[in-house]
């Protein structure tokens, strides 16, 4: 089974890789992006015996930095993987 996990920035802290997204976007002359937020999606091919727990756990303790990150985790259907 294919887990993905969606890891983005809490709101009020600085995201200095979506700003230079956003400088990069408006240098290719397209205007009305008012704001840009980067993060990361880490997916993972796990067992079904994985639990939930287990899942949270890999994400509190490794995969996202809690303190300035939120996480979501989205277990994908069989037709969703590619």
């Amino acid at each position: 089974m294919k887990v993905r996990v969606i890891i983005s920035l809490k709101n009020g802290v600085l995201d200095p890789q979506g700003r230079a997204i956003h400088h990069a976007i408006e240098g290719l002359g397209i205007h009305g992006v008012q704001d840009v937020r980067a993060g990361k999606v880490i997916e993972l091919e796990v067992d079904n015996s994985v639990s939930d727990a287990q899942l949270e756990t890999m994400c509190k303790q490794l995969l996202a930095n809690t303190v300035i990150e939120n996480y979501r985790i989205e277990r994908m259907a069989a037709a969703e993987t590619v």
